[in-house]
């Protein structure tokens, strides 16, 4: 069961009835879902928002999570996921999703609003091995909403073998000498 607080085109209620309470000021649009216009947006109705797209097989990665998990401030135009149980899944193309097939192990994994997300250190790996500006930022907004995610994930990356792990380790510690340095002055 969903939270409360989400409401789905045709759930109950429909598109032009959700398009009404926009104009009226009663819901706000978030993600893929509509919240009471006074609710605080939470990481658990930011995931929960996108739980008919994720479902039990698949996880929110890259700068999905970093959303959810409260490092950027809208949603990513393509949502990424991936796979998050061993089997190989069938999935129909889909132009606002970026499928991932190879699964995400389960400890790096967490539960928010009943759906599955990357750890916040596991998406700052994700993120800072992406070698686009987009990426770069998001992960030093994601380390400033999750500071102790930082050593986790610079740790990951020291005993690792992963692609661009060396232009990963060269973010994630410029990020955490740059908030090491707001915090001293």
């Amino acid at each position: 069961m969903g939270s409360p607080f989400l409401y789905f085109v045709d759930d109950r209620l429909s598109q032009a009835e959700l398009t009404a309470a926009c104009l009226d000021g009663h819901l706000v649009e978030l993600g893929d879902a509509y919240m009471p216009a006074d609710a605080v947006e939470t990481a658990a109705l930011r995931a929960g928002a996108l739980s008919r797209l994720l479902g039990e097989t698949l996880a929110a990665t890259h700068l999905t999570a970093a959303w959810i998990h409260g490092g950027l401030l809208h949603p990513p135009a393509r949502h990424t996921v991936q796979r998050a149980v061993p089997r190989r899944l069938h999935l129909m193309p889909d132009r606002h999703v970026v499928y991932r097939d190879s699964a995400v192990p389960a400890d790096d994994l967490e539960l928010v609003g009943g759906v599955r997300v990357t750890t916040p250190a596991r998406t700052l790996v994700d993120l800072a091995r992406t070698t686009d500006a987009a990426h770069a930022r998001a992960a030093g907004l994601l380390a400033r909403a999750h500071p102790a995610a930082i050593a986790p994930a610079i740790a990951r990356l020291e005993h690792g073998r992963l692609p661009h792990k060396n232009v990963a380790l060269g973010v994630l510690r410029s990020i955490d000498a740059e908030i090491a340095r707001v915090r001293t002055t």
